[in-house]
């Protein structure tokens, strides 16, 4: 599956779950992830309670349900790789109309994707790859 493609085609709703460091969670809505590269995925966060757990703990569930019908989408397992802290790249990669700065810190936290999985049950959804999305 090369999930740069999948997500330029999929619309939904994508939840990250971080944990720190004594394995408290929290779970937080999250847009689709941005292709970094061909191993890597990002997210644009702030600095929240999501991201102080990765300071703590590197590892993060990201789960993507699918509109419509029925339960269809990815789970995608992730390690930490890094973080760029108000990065000009966050401007180039937002999707949100208008693009307006929202005020604060941001931070792009990059991560590898160590499985993939469908939303429901625990069978594979192929061989991931991770595919530099074209610019748009």
């Amino acid at each position: 599956m090369d999930l740069s493609r999948y997500f330029q085609r999929k619309r939904g709703l994508g939840v990250l779950a971080t944990a720190d460091a004594r394995g408290r969670v929290t779970i937080a809505l999250y847009a689709r992830p941005h292709f970094v590269d061909g191993k890597t995925v990002a997210f644009i966060m702030a600095d929240r309670l999501s991201h102080r757990n990765l300071r703590e703990n590197l590892y993060a569930a990201y789960l993507f349900a699918e509109e419509g019908e029925g339960y269809r989408g990815v789970r995608l397992y992730l390690t930490m790789t890094g973080e760029e802290k108000d990065s000009p790249r966050i401007g180039s990669l937002r999707r949100s109309a208008g693009k307006r700065r929202i005020p604060g810190t941001r931070f792009l936290v990059s991560f590898r994707v160590d499985r993939v999985l469908p939303l429901v049950g625990a069978g594979k959804i192929g061989r991931a790859k991770v595919a530099r999305a074209p610019r748009q």
